[in-house]
Order: C-alpha cells, then structure tokens, then sequence
C-alpha cells in the first residue's frame, strides 16, 4: 500500500513563496517511484505542473518555470514544491502524486494523471493580489 500525505499549503500574497511537501508511506523504497505535483481549481480538470522521477529527471509546466522549484528527499521519503513569485492564478488545490513502483523511469516524467496510482488529499493555496 502506498500513502501520500501534503502539506504547507495556506495564504500569501501575491509576489510571495510556499513551500509544499508531501511524505511517502510505503513498502517500496521511495527510488522506485516518480512523483509527481498536480493543482487543481474547482470546474477545471487536474493540471500536471511538476514532476520528479527517480533518476533526477525533473519536468515543469510552462507557465511555473523559472518560479517552481520540485526536489525529493530521499532519508525523509518526501516530495518537495519550493513555490516562489506566487500569482493569484496559482490559487488551487495542490495533490502529490505516485506512479506504480519499480518502473524503468521516463524519458520526461510525465505531467499526465493516467501515468500516476496514488494521490494525496491535497492541501489548498490561495493567492490574494
């Protein structure tokens, strides 16, 4: 069974920095798994915007380049979201995701959610201008 749990979400302002996390539960060392960071806002579907496969291999969505910043901390079995300059559009529910263990890697880690098993509850940011 594999768990993920976030937090570090809350409410800044615009121009401001959050910082997410998200510790892996799971029988399975966590250098098997790509991990993943998606948002999603209510009537929209889920948008993929950072990803962190095993290797080191990190992949971003256009629009946080250059503001987000995806690691993993391996001895602490969790997945990081340095989120710098913060716009009110990034306002959003932020859910980790894990793809199924033992996978070969990718090339890019996917920001797709039918590569990815389990998510987290999420945990809201909201961005006030």
């Amino acid at each position: 069974q594999v768990r993920l749990v976030e937090s570090g979400g809350g409410s800044v302002q615009s121009g401001g920095s959050l910082r997410l996390s998200c510790v892996l539960t799971s029988a399975y060392d966590f250098n098997t798994f790509c991990l993943a960071w998606f948002r999603q806002v209510p009537g929209k579907g889920r948008e993929g915007i950072a990803a962190a496969d095993f290797d080191g291999r990190t992949n971003y969505e256009e629009s946080v380049k250059g503001r987000f910043t995806i690691s993993r901390d391996y001895a602490k079995k969790t997945l990081f979201l340095q989120m710098d300059s913060l716009k009110p559009e990034d306002t959003a529910i932020y859910l980790c995701a894990a793809d199924d263990p033992g996978g070969l890697g990718y090339t890019t880690p996917p920001l797709t959610g039918y590569h990815y098993r389990t998510w987290g509850q999420g945990t809201q940011v909201t961005v006030s201008s």
